[in-house]
């Protein structure tokens, strides 16, 4: 069976111990060296910056989030341990974890080192699809020749160079499709390296349950329960045109799916559509000055993330979802593209306040969309708002200070709202 070691990468029979390191971390599959589609996902990579950072925070707890009425955006293991998840709210995180350290995201130092990482896997293959920061498919089909070993053994050695030169760790997800690779990152985190090969496939899948799927959210999850469909065996016994007529086009990628069939490509050219930011109330809030302070928040973390990517966005959305779960959502087309956590903000409170009052509301979120590069952004100034360009002059320069001083070091009043 083929094998190799993941700390030091020597090629060899599969035992339980490296002969060549000693190390016990062996990984050996039957198609490990025949597979070249992969998914890496770092493991709690905002946490992982933070105690890279400040090694004093090695073995706590860490939350990274917002305040007492936000949400997690990311816990380290350790506070995973305890039981607290991303989206959570973060009264519940500190209710299961009195003792962690919360801190607040900083969004150009994780993008400084997912561009890092991105340089590492362009060192690999051209093929790379970025979900996110933290995440990505590459395609190393064709590679064995150019590098002098399989994609399994260079995918190890990205991570063990994300460990030693980055101080961040990853998973790696193998297999023959982007569908398989990415339930497979996630079977062993932290530092896994889990494969699924063709032969196994039906197998595996057999009796996993359908939310593995990639992109099946809590309103997709009930429609299959309604349908009696919670596991993949439950997928095998409907006709595909039944789950077509039921499901519409999501019935025939079901379809596929339930077979280990994905025949995607990894897209090194897939661009960004949007960037949002969204939370869901503990308990259900009409009140105008919490909406405007969580609008205003997410208007500054749609902001941070545009200009961590150097985008801006030409139209602005508002998403309410009321009490009886009915979804409002609002757009506004810009004359002039934006990242500004301001233009965003008044925006989304514009479209807000056209509403009217139709509340409670269950969740808030706002996003920018039709991204183009941030040298777009932001060029002709507003006529009808004198100030804008002013407010921009003093937001570019608060970014600069809390770069330097931390995300803390100048708030707005009603960030505290």
């Amino acid at each position: 069976m083929p094998a190799f070691c993941r700390d030091c990468l020597t090629i060899q029979a599969n035992q339980p111990r490296c002969t060549n390191c000693g190390s016990p971390r062996m990984k050996a599959h039957d198609e490990l060296f025949d597979l070249s589609v992969a998914h890496m996902d770092c493991d709690a990579f905002y946490a992982s910056v933070e105690k890279r950072d400040n090694p004093e925070l090695a073995a706590k707890p860490v939350i990274i989030g917002g305040g007492k009425r936000g949400v997690v955006s990311t816990a380290c293991y350790v506070a995973r341990i305890r039981g607290v998840r991303s989206a959570m709210p973060m009264f519940q995180a500190l209710k299961l974890c009195p003792d962690a350290v919360v801190i607040k995201p900083r969004m150009s130092a994780y993008a400084e080192v997912s561009r890092q990482i991105r340089a590492m896997m362009e060192e690999l293959t051209p093929a790379i699809e970025p979900l996110s920061l933290d995440e990505a498919f590459m395609d190393l089909s064709g590679t064995r020749k150019l590098h002098g070993a399989p994609p399994a053994v260079m995918l190890a050695r990205l991570v063990k160079r994300m460990k030693d030169e980055l101080g961040v760790t990853g998973s790696i997800g193998l297999s023959h499709n982007k569908f398989l690779a990415k339930v497979a990152s996630d079977l062993d985190k932290p530092r896994g390296f889990s494969v699924i090969g063709k032969a196994e496939t039906a197998d595996f899948l057999f009796d996993k349950p359908v939310r593995l799927i990639w992109g099946i959210g809590p309103a997709a999850q009930e429609s299959l329960d309604r349908a009696g469909i919670r596991t993949f065996s439950d997928l095998l016994r409907w006709d595909r045109r039944d789950l077509g007529a039921r499901f519409g086009q999501m019935g025939d990628r079901l379809w596929h799916l339930a077979r280990g069939e994905d025949r995607r490509r990894v897209s090194a050219n897939s661009p960004m559509k949007s960037i949002s930011n969204e939370t869901t109330f503990f308990e259900d809030t009409g009140n105008a000055d919490i909406l405007d302070g969580h609008l205003w928040r997410m208007a500054e973390k749609v902001a941070d993330r545009a200009k961590a990517k150097s985008l801006a966005g030409r139209v602005v959305t508002l998403k309410l979802k009321r009490a009886n779960h009915a979804t409002l959502t609002r757009r506004q087309s810009l004359r002039d593209a934006t990242q500004m956590a301001d233009t965003i903000y008044r925006v989304a409170r514009a479209l807000m306040d056209q509403l009217g009052d139709q509340g409670p509301y269950r969740l808030l979120g706002c996003g920018i969309s039709d991204l183009v590069p941030e040298a777009q952004a932001d060029l002709s100034g507003d006529l009808l708002d004198p100030g804008a360009q002013q407010r921009a002059k003093a937001e570019r320069a608060t970014d600069a200070i809390r770069e330097k001083f931390g995300s803390d070091a100048i708030l707005k009043g009603r960030a505290l709202r």
